[in-house]
């Protein structure tokens, strides 16, 4: 019973994964998803004052136009200072809208002096990852591969159709380069909390970039349709701190 409710407690606080009826983002871990929950609350205060207001205009317009209130209708055809209004407004909410969402668009794009560069291939089903910055004794880049657990070999705590046998390990504080492609069909690589979904294409790279700012472990799912299983190839990525990661990469190596 103590096992079953540390590992809830070790995922509630470590873990970043969908709940059920989640309405929410989940919690972000990078700059950019910060940035995307910001740019989404302050969309979502233009879009509750608009709401109200035209729904006010709407109660108000079927309220006096009723025959009950008025039994001569209004000849009124058109006001010029109405319609600039109504033209001006919008324009200028726009304006303001777009601001934020250019800065937020070209920051994504952005790629800051990587640190680190991680290559990440979509397979029909699985993922692969290469550390081209690091070789083994052989002299090839670090590579492995990443498939789901099956349902029957989860453990207590586990999350179906989430938990992979080998994780993406990356550094905390580190601004890291991600390379992504597809060896077969179209893929995509999407980690909700790091704001990430870079669509794999065969014989192109695409490239993001992702700077994450606590440790932990967060969760993501191939989000284009890419077969049979597209829904059987999850990815998960496992933030640690420098030294966690010099251990992990030097007991790779050693392998």
């Amino acid at each position: 019973m103590f096992l079953f409710y540390f590992n809830i407690l070790f995922t509630i606080s470590f873990c970043d994964v969908a709940e059920s009826w989640q309405l929410s983002f989940q919690d972000p871990a990078t700059p950019i998803m910060e940035g995307i929950i910001n740019l989404h609350h302050d969309l979502m205060f233009f879009i509750c004052v608009i709401s109200i207001f035209v729904t006010w205009m709407l109660l108000k317009t079927l309220w006096h136009f009723d025959s009950s209130q008025n039994l001569v209708a209004s000849s009124l055809s058109h006001g010029m200072l109405i319609e600039i209004i109504w033209t001006v407004t919008p324009a200028i909410i726009l304006f303001i809208i777009a601001v934020p969402s250019f800065s937020l668009l070209y920051a994504m794009d952005e790629i800051i002096s990587p640190t680190i560069t991680i290559k990440t291939i979509g397979h029909q089903w699985y993922w692969s990852y290469e550390y081209s910055d690091y070789q083994t004794e052989e002299g090839e880049a670090l590579n492995y591969e990443s498939y789901m657990i099956p349902e029957e070999d989860l453990e207590l705590g586990q999350f179906r159709l989430l938990e992979v046998d080998n994780n993406m390990v990356i550094p905390v504080n580190t601004h890291i380069r991600i390379i992504v492609s597809a060896a077969d069909v179209l893929h995509s690589w999407a980690i909700p909390s790091l704001g990430i979904k870079c669509d794999a294409v065969p014989g192109r790279l695409n490239q993001t970039s992702v700077f994450v700012k606590r440790e932990g472990l967060y969760y993501g799912q191939c989000s284009e349709i890419c077969g049979v299983n597209h829904g059987f190839m999850p990815i998960v990525v496992e933030a640690v701190n420098l030294p966690q990661y010099i251990s992990w990469i030097s007991n790779k190596l050693g392998e």
